[in-house]
């Protein structure tokens, strides 16, 4: 990876590798999210995708995770600056907004836990969606947000 390139280089020009790098591992964005047409909001939930591996915030499955869940969000610098939904830490939307990563990122502090120290990684409160039945989703409502055209 070339040095410091989350300061030097546009998020469409990072290598694949760069690109991955840019993942704190909060595992927010693995999150179930439900969109309410009725309200027009956005529903999240402490439950995360089957594949989220919850005691590490990693997939279980990275490399085939779109054949094994098809509607497994694929984030693009185009999604980065257009998904409000992502938290005010995720360094690809900090990036996507022309500010800098926060000193406890894993490229700032060299700690890969970094997320999970700072409190912002879903570790300890998220739940595999194979444990929850659809039907008690209500009871996971941690966010609801308004959408945004």
């Amino acid at each position: 990876m070339r040095e410091r390139f989350w300061e030097r280089f546009p998020l469409g020009a990072l290598t694949p590798q760069e690109w991955e790098a840019i993942c704190d591992g909060c595992g927010q964005c693995c999150l179930v999210r439900l969109e309410d047409e009725e309200h027009q909001e956005i529903v999240t939930l402490s439950v995360a995708c089957r594949l989220f591996d919850t005691t590490v915030c990693r997939c279980s499955d990275y490399e085939h995770r779109f054949d094994k869940v098809p509607d497994c969000l694929q984030l693009t610098p185009e999604r980065a600056r257009a998904f409000h939904w992502l938290p005010d830490t995720c360094g690809y939307r900090r990036l996507a907004q022309s500010k800098p990563l926060p000193k406890w990122h894993p490229l700032i502090s060299g700690d890969p836990q970094g997320a999970r120290r700072a409190g912002v990684s879903v570790h300890g409160m998220a739940v595999s969606e194979e444990k929850v039945p659809e039907q008690d989703y209500e009871d996971y409502i941690i966010a609801v947000m308004p959408c945004q055209s």
